[in-house]
Protein backbone atom coordinates (compact mmCIF):
# COMPACT_ATOMS: atom_id res chain seq x y z
CA UNK A 1 0.00 0.00 0.00
CA UNK A 2 1.90 3.23 -0.98
CA UNK A 3 1.65 6.40 1.12
CA UNK A 4 0.29 8.01 -1.32
CA UNK A 5 -2.65 6.26 -1.17
CA UNK A 6 -2.78 5.95 2.89
CA UNK A 7 -2.84 9.40 3.41
CA UNK A 8 -5.54 9.60 0.82
CA UNK A 9 -8.02 7.39 2.36
CA UNK A 10 -7.30 9.46 5.92
CA UNK A 11 -7.54 12.85 4.40
CA UNK A 12 -10.55 11.61 2.70
CA UNK A 13 -12.11 9.98 5.78
CA UNK A 14 -11.47 13.85 7.25
CA UNK A 15 -13.23 15.99 4.65
CA UNK A 16 -15.97 13.22 4.73
CA UNK A 17 -16.22 13.24 9.02
CA UNK A 18 -16.38 17.29 8.30
CA UNK A 19 -19.54 16.86 6.28
CA UNK A 20 -21.64 14.67 8.84
CA UNK A 21 -24.31 16.07 11.33
CA UNK A 22 -23.40 13.70 14.18
CA UNK A 23 -19.90 15.32 15.03
CA UNK A 24 -19.22 14.07 18.57
CA UNK A 25 -16.39 13.14 21.00
CA UNK A 26 -17.01 10.18 23.53
CA UNK A 27 -17.79 6.62 23.53
CA UNK A 28 -19.19 5.25 20.15
CA UNK A 29 -16.81 7.95 18.24
CA UNK A 30 -14.44 7.23 15.59
CA UNK A 31 -10.95 8.93 14.95
CA UNK A 32 -9.30 9.56 12.08
CA UNK A 33 -5.74 11.41 11.93
CA UNK A 34 -2.79 11.83 9.92
CA UNK A 35 0.72 12.17 11.54
CA UNK A 36 4.31 12.50 10.37
CA UNK A 37 6.79 11.15 13.13
CA UNK A 38 11.01 11.62 13.44
CA UNK A 39 11.80 8.30 13.69
CA UNK A 40 15.20 7.85 16.45
CA UNK A 41 16.57 3.86 15.36
CA UNK A 42 18.90 2.04 17.52
CA UNK A 43 22.76 1.61 16.73
CA UNK A 44 23.32 -2.06 15.96
CA UNK A 45 21.46 -1.88 12.57
CA UNK A 46 23.31 0.83 11.34
CA UNK A 47 20.41 3.30 10.45
CA UNK A 48 19.71 6.79 10.55
CA UNK A 49 17.39 8.69 11.91
CA UNK A 50 14.50 9.15 9.23
CA UNK A 51 10.67 9.87 9.10
CA UNK A 52 7.20 8.33 8.79
CA UNK A 53 4.42 9.32 7.29
CA UNK A 54 0.72 8.16 7.73
CA UNK A 55 -2.13 7.82 9.19
CA UNK A 56 -4.74 6.20 11.83
CA UNK A 57 -8.29 4.83 12.66
CA UNK A 58 -9.63 4.85 16.18
CA UNK A 59 -12.69 4.13 18.23
CA UNK A 60 -13.77 5.17 21.44
CA UNK A 61 -14.33 2.16 23.94
CA UNK A 62 -15.80 4.33 26.12
CA UNK A 63 -15.88 8.22 27.06
CA UNK A 64 -11.81 8.05 28.10
CA UNK A 65 -10.45 4.99 26.47
CA UNK A 66 -9.92 4.37 22.32
CA UNK A 67 -8.42 1.47 20.31
CA UNK A 68 -6.26 2.83 16.94
CA UNK A 69 -5.39 1.14 14.57
CA UNK A 70 -1.92 2.98 12.31
CA UNK A 71 0.18 2.39 9.23
CA UNK A 72 3.21 4.10 8.34
CA UNK A 73 5.52 4.31 5.64
CA UNK A 74 9.44 5.15 6.16
CA UNK A 75 11.35 7.58 4.07
CA UNK A 76 14.69 9.34 4.31
CA UNK A 77 16.63 6.24 6.29
CA UNK A 78 20.13 5.07 5.05
CA UNK A 79 22.47 2.83 6.27
CA UNK A 80 25.54 4.16 7.71
CA UNK A 81 28.19 1.22 7.80
CA UNK A 82 29.85 2.67 4.27
CA UNK A 83 28.22 -0.22 2.20
CA UNK A 84 26.68 1.82 -0.69
CA UNK A 85 24.51 4.24 1.53
CA UNK A 86 21.22 2.23 0.53
CA UNK A 87 17.94 3.67 1.46
CA UNK A 88 15.62 2.03 3.40
CA UNK A 89 12.86 1.78 2.70
CA UNK A 90 9.66 -0.21 4.77
CA UNK A 91 6.38 0.09 7.08
CA UNK A 92 5.19 -0.28 10.37
CA UNK A 93 1.68 -1.14 11.41
CA UNK A 94 0.34 -0.97 15.12
CA UNK A 95 -2.58 -1.02 17.25
CA UNK A 96 -3.01 0.89 20.55
CA UNK A 97 -5.17 1.61 23.52
CA UNK A 98 -4.95 4.72 24.33
CA UNK A 99 -6.17 6.31 27.47
CA UNK A 100 -7.56 10.10 27.58
CA UNK A 101 -7.59 12.70 30.46
CA UNK A 102 -9.57 15.61 31.66
CA UNK A 103 -12.73 15.90 30.22
CA UNK A 104 -14.25 16.16 26.73
CA UNK A 105 -14.80 19.13 25.00
CA UNK A 106 -12.57 21.95 23.34
CA UNK A 107 -9.21 22.39 24.81
CA UNK A 108 -6.15 20.34 25.90
CA UNK A 109 -6.40 15.81 26.89
CA UNK A 110 -3.36 14.64 28.00
CA UNK A 111 -3.44 10.92 26.89
CA UNK A 112 -1.62 8.11 27.58
CA UNK A 113 -0.85 4.96 25.37
CA UNK A 114 0.29 0.71 24.89
CA UNK A 115 0.60 -1.75 22.60
CA UNK A 116 2.25 -3.72 19.89
CA UNK A 117 3.79 -2.42 16.21
CA UNK A 118 5.16 -5.04 13.48
CA UNK A 119 7.92 -3.38 11.45
CA UNK A 120 8.72 -4.30 7.64
CA UNK A 121 12.44 -3.01 5.50
CA UNK A 122 14.53 -3.86 3.18
CA UNK A 123 17.96 -3.00 2.64
CA UNK A 124 19.12 -3.63 6.10
CA UNK A 125 22.96 -3.73 6.29
CA UNK A 126 24.70 -6.93 7.01
CA UNK A 127 21.36 -8.53 6.44
CA UNK A 128 19.30 -10.51 3.42
CA UNK A 129 15.91 -10.16 2.42
CA UNK A 130 13.63 -7.93 4.20
CA UNK A 131 13.85 -7.61 8.56
CA UNK A 132 10.95 -7.73 10.77
CA UNK A 133 10.81 -6.47 14.07
CA UNK A 134 8.29 -6.80 16.44
CA UNK A 135 8.00 -3.78 19.10
CA UNK A 136 6.04 -3.11 22.30
CA UNK A 137 5.07 0.37 22.53
CA UNK A 138 4.54 3.04 25.30
CA UNK A 139 3.63 6.59 24.54
CA UNK A 140 2.43 10.32 25.79
CA UNK A 141 1.51 12.94 24.37
CA UNK A 142 -1.53 15.74 24.17
CA UNK A 143 -4.22 16.35 22.02
CA UNK A 144 -5.82 20.31 21.41
CA UNK A 145 -9.41 20.11 20.32
CA UNK A 146 -9.85 23.66 18.34
CA UNK A 147 -13.76 22.52 18.36
CA UNK A 148 -15.60 19.95 19.61
CA UNK A 149 -14.32 17.59 16.99
CA UNK A 150 -11.24 18.97 15.09
CA UNK A 151 -7.94 18.47 16.91
CA UNK A 152 -4.10 18.39 16.75
CA UNK A 153 -1.72 15.54 19.05
CA UNK A 154 2.24 16.29 19.62
CA UNK A 155 3.39 12.47 21.49
CA UNK A 156 6.73 10.47 22.45
CA UNK A 157 6.34 7.19 21.68
CA UNK A 158 9.40 4.51 23.34
CA UNK A 159 9.26 1.43 20.91
CA UNK A 160 11.11 -2.22 22.20
CA UNK A 161 12.02 -4.11 19.53
CA UNK A 162 11.42 -7.47 21.15
CA UNK A 163 13.93 -9.10 18.32
CA UNK A 164 16.66 -7.05 19.05
CA UNK A 165 16.06 -6.18 22.63
CA UNK A 166 17.00 -2.56 21.73
CA UNK A 167 14.61 0.08 22.39
CA UNK A 168 14.23 3.56 19.47
CA UNK A 169 11.85 6.68 19.60
CA UNK A 170 9.68 8.76 17.36
CA UNK A 171 8.31 11.69 18.00
CA UNK A 172 5.34 13.05 16.05
CA UNK A 173 3.01 15.64 15.74
CA UNK A 174 -0.50 14.93 13.88
CA UNK A 175 -4.18 16.39 12.95
CA UNK A 176 -7.65 14.98 12.96
CA UNK A 177 -10.84 14.35 13.85
CA UNK A 178 -13.43 12.51 15.71
CA UNK A 179 -17.58 11.96 14.84
CA UNK A 180 -20.40 9.49 15.85
CA UNK A 181 -19.60 9.46 19.50
CA UNK A 182 -23.29 11.11 20.53
CA UNK A 183 -24.65 9.18 23.36
CA UNK A 184 -28.04 6.80 22.59
CA UNK A 185 -31.46 7.75 24.86
CA UNK A 186 -32.58 4.82 26.62
CA UNK A 187 -36.39 3.79 26.00
CA UNK A 188 -38.07 6.54 28.16
CA UNK A 189 -39.36 5.37 31.53
CA UNK A 190 -42.48 6.26 33.20
CA UNK A 191 -42.51 10.26 34.00
CA UNK A 192 -41.05 11.17 37.31
CA UNK A 193 -41.59 15.48 36.54
CA UNK A 194 -45.43 15.37 36.57
CA UNK A 195 -47.62 17.82 35.46
CA UNK A 196 -48.56 19.68 38.65
CA UNK A 197 -51.80 22.09 37.91
CA UNK A 198 -51.98 25.12 40.30
CA UNK A 199 -55.14 27.04 40.00
CA UNK A 200 -54.61 30.48 39.02
CA UNK A 201 -57.78 32.36 37.35
CA UNK A 202 -56.88 35.75 35.66
CA UNK A 203 -60.23 36.93 34.97
CA UNK A 204 -63.50 35.48 36.53
CA UNK A 205 -65.30 35.55 33.27
CA UNK A 206 -62.49 33.10 31.47
CA UNK A 207 -61.34 30.92 34.37
CA UNK A 208 -57.34 30.15 33.80
CA UNK A 209 -54.68 27.68 35.40
CA UNK A 210 -50.88 27.04 35.56
CA UNK A 211 -49.32 23.91 34.78
CA UNK A 212 -45.69 23.24 35.54
CA UNK A 213 -43.08 20.67 34.98
CA UNK A 214 -39.95 20.81 36.46
CA UNK A 215 -35.90 19.02 35.58
CA UNK A 216 -33.71 17.34 37.97
CA UNK A 217 -30.66 15.47 36.00
CA UNK A 218 -27.89 14.46 37.99
CA UNK A 219 -24.46 14.33 36.74
CA UNK A 220 -21.16 11.59 38.10
CA UNK A 221 -18.15 13.29 39.75
CA UNK A 222 -16.07 15.67 37.71
CA UNK A 223 -18.11 14.52 34.46
CA UNK A 224 -20.70 16.54 31.78
CA UNK A 225 -22.14 13.99 29.83
CA UNK A 226 -26.01 13.32 30.11
CA UNK A 227 -26.46 9.81 31.69
CA UNK A 228 -28.85 7.72 29.65
CA UNK A 229 -31.51 7.34 32.22
CA UNK A 230 -32.05 10.85 32.62
CA UNK A 231 -33.43 10.62 28.81
CA UNK A 232 -36.51 10.23 30.09
CA UNK A 233 -37.37 13.00 32.45
CA UNK A 234 -35.28 15.57 29.52
CA UNK A 235 -38.11 14.30 26.78
CA UNK A 236 -41.14 14.97 29.46
CA UNK A 237 -39.88 18.40 29.53
CA UNK A 238 -39.63 18.65 25.95
CA UNK A 239 -42.99 17.37 25.29
CA UNK A 240 -44.43 19.89 27.62
CA UNK A 241 -42.89 22.96 25.45
CA UNK A 242 -43.64 21.31 22.25
CA UNK A 243 -47.22 21.17 23.29
CA UNK A 244 -46.75 24.83 24.51
CA UNK A 245 -44.65 26.66 21.96
CA UNK A 246 -44.95 29.89 23.51
CA UNK A 247 -42.70 28.93 26.59
CA UNK A 248 -39.35 28.92 27.57
CA UNK A 249 -36.57 27.71 30.06
CA UNK A 250 -33.65 28.86 31.68
CA UNK A 251 -31.27 25.72 32.28
CA UNK A 252 -29.06 25.82 34.98
CA UNK A 253 -26.25 24.05 35.73
CA UNK A 254 -24.47 23.25 39.50
CA UNK A 255 -21.67 21.26 40.86
CA UNK A 256 -20.27 20.18 44.23
CA UNK A 257 -17.32 21.63 45.93
CA UNK A 258 -14.65 19.55 44.98
CA UNK A 259 -12.51 21.59 42.79
CA UNK A 260 -11.81 25.69 42.49
CA UNK A 261 -14.56 27.77 41.64
CA UNK A 262 -12.86 29.06 38.49
CA UNK A 263 -12.92 24.94 37.39
CA UNK A 264 -16.27 24.66 38.59
CA UNK A 265 -17.84 27.41 36.87
CA UNK A 266 -16.99 25.60 33.79
CA UNK A 267 -17.60 22.23 34.54
CA UNK A 268 -21.58 23.90 35.39
CA UNK A 269 -22.06 25.70 32.44
CA UNK A 270 -20.78 22.54 30.51
CA UNK A 271 -24.08 20.66 32.46
CA UNK A 272 -26.18 22.99 31.54
CA UNK A 273 -24.97 22.98 27.41
CA UNK A 274 -25.19 19.27 27.42
CA UNK A 275 -28.83 19.14 28.63
CA UNK A 276 -29.90 22.15 25.95
CA UNK A 277 -27.93 20.45 22.98
CA UNK A 278 -30.16 16.69 23.97
CA UNK A 279 -33.54 19.48 24.33
CA UNK A 280 -32.75 21.26 20.71
CA UNK A 281 -30.59 18.32 19.31
CA UNK A 282 -32.84 15.73 20.18
CA UNK A 283 -35.65 16.32 21.05
CA UNK A 284 -36.89 19.14 18.92
CA UNK A 285 -37.09 22.36 21.17
CA UNK A 286 -36.09 25.54 19.09
CA UNK A 287 -33.04 26.46 20.27
CA UNK A 288 -34.06 30.53 20.79
CA UNK A 289 -36.54 29.18 23.36
CA UNK A 290 -33.84 27.32 25.70
CA UNK A 291 -30.72 29.21 27.94
CA UNK A 292 -28.31 27.74 29.34
CA UNK A 293 -26.33 29.20 32.32
CA UNK A 294 -23.64 27.95 35.11
CA UNK A 295 -23.67 28.69 38.94
CA UNK A 296 -20.60 26.84 39.56
CA UNK A 297 -20.62 25.19 43.60
CA UNK A 298 -22.71 28.67 44.33
CA UNK A 299 -26.20 27.04 44.54
CA UNK A 300 -25.81 24.09 46.83
CA UNK A 301 -29.31 22.37 47.77
CA UNK A 302 -27.44 19.60 50.15
CA UNK A 303 -24.34 18.94 52.57
CA UNK A 304 -21.03 19.08 50.49
CA UNK A 305 -19.04 17.48 53.22
CA UNK A 306 -20.69 13.99 52.66
CA UNK A 307 -20.68 11.96 49.18
CA UNK A 308 -24.17 11.82 49.31
CA UNK A 309 -24.68 15.27 49.36
CA UNK A 310 -22.29 16.15 46.77
CA UNK A 311 -24.08 13.93 44.68
CA UNK A 312 -27.14 15.77 45.27
CA UNK A 313 -25.23 18.98 44.17
CA UNK A 314 -24.44 17.92 40.74
CA UNK A 315 -27.48 18.60 38.73
CA UNK A 316 -28.61 20.55 36.09
CA UNK A 317 -32.44 22.02 37.02
CA UNK A 318 -34.58 23.80 34.55
CA UNK A 319 -38.49 24.31 35.02
CA UNK A 320 -41.59 25.85 32.94
CA UNK A 321 -44.84 26.64 33.18
CA UNK A 322 -47.45 27.28 31.10
CA UNK A 323 -51.04 29.06 31.50
CA UNK A 324 -54.14 26.96 29.48
CA UNK A 325 -57.82 27.52 29.94
CA UNK A 326 -59.79 25.94 32.61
Amino acid sequence: MKLKNTLGVVIGSLVAASCMSALAQGQGAVEVEAFGKRYMTDSSRDLSNGNLFGGSVGYYLTDDVELALSYGEYHDIRSENGTGNKNIKGNLAGLDAIYHFGEQGVGLRPYVSAGFAHQNISNVPARTGRDHSTFANVGTGVKYFFTENLFARAGLDGMYNIDANETEWAAGVGVGMNFGGSSKPAPAPAPVAAVQPVAEPVQAEEPMEMVRVELDVKFDFDKANVKQESYGDIKNLADFMNQYPQTTTTVEGHTDAKGSDAYNQKLSERRANAVREVLVNQYGVSGERVNAVGYGESRPVADNASDAGRAINRRVEAEVEAQIKQ
